[in-house]
């Protein structure tokens, strides 16, 4: 069984406060980066206009040469500076569309550096960390079925625990712990589980 979360109290309350503090950091780089999107995007503006005026008048100048076009012996001369301009206006509207697709794919990437790097780095520090207590906690949970098997966890105390630490159970930990003093092994081994989440079985 997969671990998420300590047992122990104070260890939970900053494991579940620091879940939260990733997704609110997730929403508000969310946040932010549709808005370096939209005002990217905005810079587009005027190319988009451009593109749609270019094509209204490319529009109109083709509808007005055709019948132009139909003028006995003129109507050639007469439709070829129209089909021009037509043309013209058309390559304005290209123009136009070119420059509001180089925007957008500006906002675009700027919008996912905004959102990618800010949680990428969050994830780096918060992802290693909870990976290593789930499988710090889930290893240790197997060997502590009951109270039998806090020697063990008493035995990783002596050898991980600061001096200190040790000191305050007992003057002579190990000796304590030959001579079997249950009430010094649960001391150990609860504050060896504590480091790995967990509490000591009922006796």
């Amino acid at each position: 069984m997969v671990k998420l979360y300590s047992d122990v109290g104070v260890q939970r309350v900053g494991q579940v406060v620091g879940d939260l503090v990733l997704v609110g950091w997730v929403w508000l780089c969310v946040e932010l980066g549709l808005l370096v999107f939209r005002i990217t995007d905005a810079l587009g503006t005027p190319g988009r206009k451009a593109a749609e005026a270019g094509d209204g008048l490319a529009g109109d100048l083709r509808r007005m040469s055709e019948p132009i076009g139909k003028v006995p012996a003129v109507g050639d001369q007469l439709r070829a500076p129209i089909d021009g301009a037509a043309g013209a206006a058309g390559k304005l509207a290209q123009a136009g569309r070119d420059q509001a697709h180089a925007v957008e794919q500006l906002a675009y990437l700027l919008a996912g550096l905004t959102i990618g790097l800010p949680v990428l780095f969050a994830l780096l520090i918060w992802l290693p960390r909870r990976i290593r207590f789930s499988r710090r906690a889930s290893a240790a949970q197997k060997f502590i079925d009951n109270a039998a098997d806090l020697d063990l966890f008493a035995l990783r105390a002596m050898a991980n625990q600061p001096m200190h630490k040790l000191a305050r159970i007992s003057d002579d930990p190990v000796a304590a712990w030959r001579e079997g003093d249950r009430t010094v092994i649960t001391e150990l081994a609860t504050l060896e589980l504590r480091t790995s989440g967990l509490k000591p079985p009922p006796p």
